[in-house]
């Protein structure tokens, strides 16, 4: 029932934390870019703060490192 949460990992060389923020209907998007070819690759639906800090705790990064694109 209670499960440890299990951090993964990412490619911190060559992959860019980003939210990608829909301006027509604000929806956000927390995933990685490279930025080699500039290839955006989704990770999960932000709807509110708590996704947020679920996706900062899954991947150990904190909301400053996190870009914010439109």
């Amino acid at each position: 029932m209670f499960r440890k949460k299990q951090r993964l990992s990412y490619d911190k060389e060559n992959l860019t934390p980003v939210i990608r923020a829909s301006i027509c209907n604000g929806e956000q998007v927390a995933g990685f870019e490279d930025s080699r070819t500039g290839k955006f690759t989704e990770i999960m639906l932000i709807r509110g703060d708590r996704d947020l800090r679920e996706f900062t705790e899954m991947y150990g990064i904190s909301v400053s490192e996190i870009k914010k694109k439109y």
